[in-house]
């Protein structure tokens, strides 16, 4: 058994993989805090649910992950619990892409987990929109070599920040609105949100598109079944993205 895991600034998604096929995933609140001991602890819990041992079946764990002290706790809990060291996806880990960044370093782990996986499941070229704490948009090109993009403020932090400045203004469920025009604040912010930011991915993959031609546009992250149904231009929703890549990756590795 294979654990992929994506530590998010947000929120950290876990798959448990039996070669290819996702037998179960997770996500849980991404919290620095927490040590290898009890990382070990929830790990043994969740798999445990499928009456999985630790020790015995998980045979690979494979990290991508955006927060370094969760990298370490991760690490150390790997060694301690499964008694081998993970695959931390980053700089000197054979990715199969190769990055066309001008410095292929700066490029985030979940990114390029993006980008492996929806060239294997789409071919290129492919436009990846990853909802997440920052959107971001990456380009695939049609020999699968990962091309650069764009990143920008995500939907709830853009949201913190208009609550924490705006002092009449007040947080809503984040759902379609009734209309696009709101007859109230509610529907006012809503509106705002989920088509201002439809029609900000729509802008931005239009771009892409004039630089790439034709191609596939996918969608993943936490996010992304809000903006989905109103946006012109993503094809495909694939909430488990990161993870298949994360696997290729790993696959690659051994």
């Amino acid at each position: 058994m294979l654990l992929a895991i994506d530590v998010g600034n947000t929120n950290t998604v876990i798959g448990m993989y039996d070669d290819a096929q996702l037998v179960d995933h997770w996500r849980i609140a991404t919290n620095a805090e927490r040590t290898s001991d009890e990382f070990g602890l929830m790990f043994a819990q969740l798999i445990d649910l499928h009456d999985f041992n630790f020790e015995e079946h998980v045979t690979g764990v494979a990290i991508c992950s955006g927060v370094p002290r969760i990298t370490a706790a991760l690490r150390d809990m790997t060694e301690r619990y499964a008694g081998f060291a993970p695959l931390v996806l980053g700089p000197g880990v054979k990715s199969g892409m190769p990055i066309l960044y001008e410095d292929p370093k700066e490029v985030g782990p979940d990114r390029i987990a993006d980008a492996v996986g929806a060239f294997d499941l789409y071919g290129g070229p492919t436009i990846v929109v990853d909802f997440g704490t920052a959107n971001t948009i990456e380009a695939v090109s049609a020999k699968g070599e990962y091309m650069g993009g764009a990143i920008f403020p995500g939907i709830e932090i853009s949201l913190d920040a208009l609550f924490g400045r705006a002092s009449l203004l007040r947080r809503v469920e984040l759902v379609e609105p009734r209309n696009v025009i709101g007859k109230t604040t509610m529907e006012s912010i809503q509106s705002g949100t989920v088509y201002g930011y439809a029609a900000q991915v729509d802008g931005l993959v239009r771009r892409f598109q004039k630089e790439l031609g034709e191609c596939t546009v996918v969608a993943t992250g936490g996010l992304a079944e809000l903006i989905m149904p109103v946006s012109e231009t993503i094809e495909h929703h694939e909430p488990w993205l990161t993870l298949h890549g994360l696997r290729i990756v790993w696959q690659r590795n051994q």
